[in-house]
């Protein structure tokens, strides 16, 4: 996956995200809590990368 992406296998993070971490952030994004979030982007990976 690393060579796919052009990263170096240090960079990532070897962790799988789970269905339920996407659902808790769909639910945050369209709750009052996000009324600051405006135009972000926002990763949903799991830590798979260390850095952005």
């Amino acid at each position: 996956m690393a060579e796919e992406q052009n990263l170096s296998s240090e960079q990532m993070q070897n962790a799988i995200i789970q269905p339920t971490e996407i659902a808790n952030l769909a639910v945050y994004l369209s709750s009052p809590l996000s009324v600051a979030t405006n135009g972000a982007s926002l990763r949903a990976d799991s830590g798979v990368l260390k850095t952005v």
